[in-house]
């Protein structure tokens, strides 16, 4: 049986896109063998239908964090055995490049995000300006290439003349919610889920609860967990605002299923998140949760077709709190947003997403 190892620079615990792939590489027949990293705080991973491998990266911080992973990964991948080889976002493409050229075999580059336009790179131009050379070094040169939206899809093309396979991050059909809970039986408790960084409206909308009659919980970690959690203590809103930090998928869709409404309001003017597809957005929709959501350019035609939520009409949290007060005090329009999440559930879903990674995995096993 062929393997394939496929690259990641988490931990593993919660990368959900990462494991649906897994599980449809292992549909493909191939032999699976994830690699991420462990710090000594980890926990154990729970057992999976393919082989886990975590190495141990000692620094924890921006450029020697990614420079340690990059070669341990690298060296792991040269001394161990695989035909096929998989990378997860540009942090882990040098080193499967490098060791695709050397073995002689083939490297799908597997893009989640506009990498070099995440918020982090933003006030560091020399980090943007490496990431960007590896991008252009390797991209043009990879066997195959997916992301997960089309304006992403349009960069690569445009950019370095890649063709790319959109493969959106939308959860199994199993996971979707078959019962629908009337709006008025459920507590005004809204949910957001997701990395907790800039310019996703978390400040504006944690400033927000001051003034609405709910409780927001919010599913996730990142840079600005500690700063919203030091805003909330001092507006004195702990009872309004909680924070769960990571959870498992199951555990984290269990919240987002007794909530009365979701949230996904990511700012216009980030580069990254202008052009994104959220897997939060699919998320809710299989939870049958309507949402209060961005209107971008990649998540504004599914809303309009699938009618699943309501546009953002302004980040001033008063008004964003209005707002929110306006959507939990009509049942009726929440309840018809439910139901439409439902029916669109049923062909938003992996089972149907997953057959373009079959047949990328056919093509370039053909080459």
């Amino acid at each position: 049986m062929k393997r394939i190892c496929v690259s990641v620079s988490n931990d593993l615990m919660c990368d959900n896109r990462v494991d649906k792939t897994c599980q449809s590489l292992v549909g493909c027949g191939l032999e699976v063998r994830l690699i991420g990293r462990r710090f000594s705080f980890a926990p154990c991973l729970e057992q999976r239908a393919y082989d886990c491998r975590r190495l141990r990266v000692w620094c924890r911080k921006n450029f020697l964090y990614y420079a340690e992973l990059n070669v341990r990964l690298f060296f792991y991948l040269l001394f161990s055995r695989q035909s096929l080889l998989w990378a997860n976002d540009l942090d882990t493409l040098l080193p499967n490049f490098l060791v695709a050229k050397l073995k002689g075999i083939p490297l799908i580059f597997d893009s989640h995000e506009h990498f070099t336009q995440v918020p982090e790179l933003k006030d560091n131009p020399f980090a943007q300006k490496v990431w960007k050379a590896v991008e252009k070094l390797c991209v043009k040169r990879c066997d195959g290439v997916v992301t997960v939206c089309n304006p992403i899809k349009d960069y690569f093309k445009s950019e370095y003349n890649a063709e790319s396979v959109v493969v959106r991050n939308i959860p199994f059909r199993t996971a979707a919610s078959n019962r629908l809970v009337p709006s008025a039986k459920k507590k005004n408790i809204l949910v957001w889920q997701g990395a907790v960084n800039v310019e996703r409206g978390l400040e504006e909308l944690c400033e927000a609860m001051r003034y609405v009659d709910a409780r927001l919980i919010i599913i996730g970690q990142g840079d600005i967990k500690a700063k919203l959690e030091n805003m909330v203590k001092n507006w004195g809103i702990e009872d309004k605002v909680c924070f769960k930090g990571r959870l498992p998928f199951e555990q984290m869709m269990n919240i987002t299923r007794s909530a009365k409404l979701a949230i996904s309001i990511d700012k216009p003017d980030n580069g990254n998140y202008a052009i994104s597809l959220p897997n939060k957005i699919f998320e809710y929709i299989s939870a049958c949760v309507p949402v209060l959501v961005s209107p971008l350019c990649e998540i504004e035609p599914i809303e309009r077709k699938y009618q699943t939520g309501v546009f953002i009409r302004s980040y001033k949290p008063e008004e964003l709190a209005k707002q929110i007060t306006e959507l939990l005090s009509d049942n009726q329009s929440l309840d018809t947003m439910a139901a439409n999440c439902q029916k669109a559930a049923g062909e938003l879903c992996w089972e149907n997403e997953q057959k373009k990674i079959f047949e990328l995995i056919e093509a370039v096993q053909k080459k």
